[in-house]
């Protein structure tokens, strides 16, 4: 048998799209976590702290949500001004529900960019610098 490699797609999209569904039949409201400082992303810079933003994307919140396979768009009001929002699916850290925090954080997935623009990130089942990870728990900070 070869060794050959199967190279697969993201799987974020997916996840997004299907936490995002059972987030609304389960009749909660759906809230993202976003890394702002992902080249690409488009939402309102007076609403972000610490580097992230928190938006509702709930079908009262927004209009024309898409969720593509690289990015996730839609259209709101922010302050009352409307604003088209764009999102490399990288840059989504979290998905969870506002009434009861249910939902998954994301971590990095191999052949993705990392957060600073680097080359992508490469997984081969070892890691190569145990001193470069950081220690203790991680943790979501949910900023309303």
């Amino acid at each position: 048998m070869s060794e050959h490699k199967v190279t697969m797609t993201s799987s974020r999209p997916y996840l997004v799209r299907a936490f995002n569904d059972w987030i609304l039949d389960n009749h909660c409201t759906p809230h993202i976590v976003v890394d702002a400082s992902i080249q690409g992303v488009q939402v309102p810079a007076d609403h972000v702290a610490n580097g992230q933003i928190v938006l509702n994307i709930s079908p009262s919140a927004v209009k024309a949500l898409a969720v593509g396979d690289e990015a996730l768009e839609f259209s709101a009001r922010f302050g009352g001004v409307p604003m088209q929002v764009y999102i490399p699916l990288q840059a989504v850290m979290a998905i969870y529900a506002r009434e009861n925090g249910e939902g998954m954080v994301f971590g990095s997935e191999p052949g993705s960019p990392d957060p600073d623009g680097g080359k992508p990130r490469e997984s081969d089942g070892e890691e190569k610098d145990d001193a470069s990870r950081p220690s203790g728990r991680p943790s979501l900070k949910v900023v309303k």
